[in-house]
């Protein structure tokens, strides 16, 4: 529900820079060499600026300010300070600079909608159960069959000697398995050399966005004159793409009540209110873009890592095939076994969660952590790497690749808030479940068919377009026996 405000105490419109929120601004610090009108913006590059952000974080500690073009921005990963944060009494999600400018994108969607919408409580309450046990199990055989494409993709790829694009390969498997549980739609990634056309406009969309937040805004307009054009195009693409969509369901009766048979025919349960037009396609849209872009990312770290550290993925791999034996295709219920590889996982999200930050605002006047006075309204921006890396919660080594951090001990022992992939409060990703059991199911199948061979001359490089994503990553694939790699009757090849 919105809250009921006069005009004394409303909040302002529009950006609200880190002075209206932050009472003792002065005792946050910031980066050297600060200059007027510029800000903070020696050393700095537009196309990484969480990366950036991370540097700063090392050298300034727990809490710390940044200003660009006139716009300050208050940062913080200290996991006390985090933990405070998440208070739903006290704090709620901000949508900040980066998310506001999606909104062109997706609107009122649930991840882009600000708190006093009504169409969020609406949208999440009717969508909810479509990440229910008994619906993730329905989505589970779709799941399976997208898998099936890419593992036929890879093998024709190690047929031919060549090697495997692994973020252009898991974007490919996201879109497909996210677009036929969700809405009944299969846009032939696999069939495809080059991304679909829904994808490049979706990253060319997201690229505008992150663009956005690095412009002086009374610039934007000129320095921006072209890239907006291309911007219009791809908007118009998107919603022309999930127009289609909608009208396809809606001629055809109906579909198996998936997310978007929800959309089109499910009533609140109290108040019998639906989702309107519009609202449907901005949460398809949601639904697309946020569904596949952030698992992708998180497979394909996992990939990386699996194929770095041997050890592990031998250990996994072990596991994969204790627990699924013979078994031509894993059920809903064997995946969540596979305990080391969902390690594994786990770990490649703290280290990098494809969601880089999350935003939070003050409900009310407050104190920070007992430390830090909040105005109603303050806002700071979590940085989840850095939280996944305060050496007070994950050690002194916390920059090392380690699964066994997530084991059920060392898990009990860690204080809450301290692992935030999916953002935190009412307002975390509703989703979560839904990707963290593909990505599952994805790497055990990946491990019982291959083993993985890392480029030597390969170094981790992170492109940002919003979320994050190892940049030209490619593995050479070896095949396994084929005694430990069953065969799949829904392909007719091993699985």
């Amino acid at each position: 529900m919105a809250e009921t405000t006069t005009a004394a105490t409303a909040l302002p419109k529009g950006f609200r820079g880190a002075a209206h929120g932050w009472p003792e601004l002065h005792r946050i610090p910031h980066p050297p060499h600060r200059l007027p009108l510029l800000g903070d913006v020696l050393g700095t590059d537009r196309h990484t600026p969480v990366q950036d952000s991370l540097r700063h974080a090392r050298r300034l500690g727990p809490i710390f300010r940044r200003k660009v073009f006139g716009k300050e921005f208050v940062f913080l990963w200290g996991a006390r300070l985090a933990a405070d944060i998440a208070d739903e009494s006290r704090f709620a999600k901000h949508v900040g600079l980066g998310i506001a400018n999606l909104r062109p994108i997706a609107g009122d969607g649930l991840f882009t909608a600000y708190n006093h919408e009504p169409n969020w409580q609406l949208a999440h309450d009717v969508l909810a159960p479509g990440f229910s046990r008994e619906a993730m199990a329905g989505y589970h055989t779709a799941m399976l069959a997208v898998a099936g494409q890419l593992t036929d993709h890879w093998d024709r790829r190690l047929a031919a000697g060549h090697t495997v694009d692994v973020p252009g390969d898991m974007t490919r498997l996201t879109l497909e398995t996210i677009a036929r549980t969700g809405f009944g739609h299969d846009f032939g990634s696999f069939e495809r050399d080059r991304p679909h056309p829904f994808v490049a406009a979706m990253v060319g969309a997201l690229s505008y966005a992150q663009r956005l937040n690095t412009v002086p805004s009374p610039l934007a307009p000129l320095l921006l004159r072209g890239p907006s054009q291309r911007n219009a195009a791809d908007l118009a693409h998107l919603n022309r793409t999930v127009d289609d969509l909608v009208r396809a369901r809606r001629a055809s009766g109906g579909g198996d009540g998936d997310l978007l048979d929800r959309m089109l025919a499910t009533a609140h349960p109290e108040t019998g209110e639906r989702l309107s037009p519009q609202n449907v396609r901005r949460q398809v849209i949601t639904f697309l873009v946020a569904g596949h872009e952030t698992t992708s990312g998180a497979l394909s770290f996992a990939l990386h890592y699996l194929s770095r550290h041997p050890e592990v993925a031998a250990r996994a791999r072990a596991e994969v095939d204790r627990v699924w034996g013979g078994s031509p295709a894993p059920g809903y219920a064997e995946v969540a076994r596979l305990r080391q590889v969902r390690r594994v996982l786990d770990e490649s999200l703290r280290l990098w969660p494809t969601a880089p930050a999350f935003a939070r605002e003050a409900r009310q006047d407050t104190v920070l952590a007992g430390e830090h006075p909040m105005r109603r309204g303050g806002w700071a921006l979590v940085l989840t790497p850095m939280l996944h890396r305060d050496p007070e919660v994950w050690g002194a080594d916390a920059e090392r690749f380690d699964p066994d951090r997530f084991d059920a001990k060392a898990v009990r022992a860690r204080a809450p808030h301290t692992f935030k992939p999916f953002g935190t409060g009412a307002r975390a990703c509703i989703g979560r479940q839904f990707a963290l059991h593909e990505a599952t199911l994805v790497l055990g199948l990946l491990l019982r068919r291959y083993e993985f061979g890392a480029d030597p001359g390969y170094r981790l490089r992170v492109t940002e377009r919003l979320t994050l994503m190892p940049q030209g990553l490619r593995l050479r694939l070896t095949r396994r026996t084929p005694n430990s790699a069953p065969r799949c009757p829904a392909h007719g090849t091993n699985a």
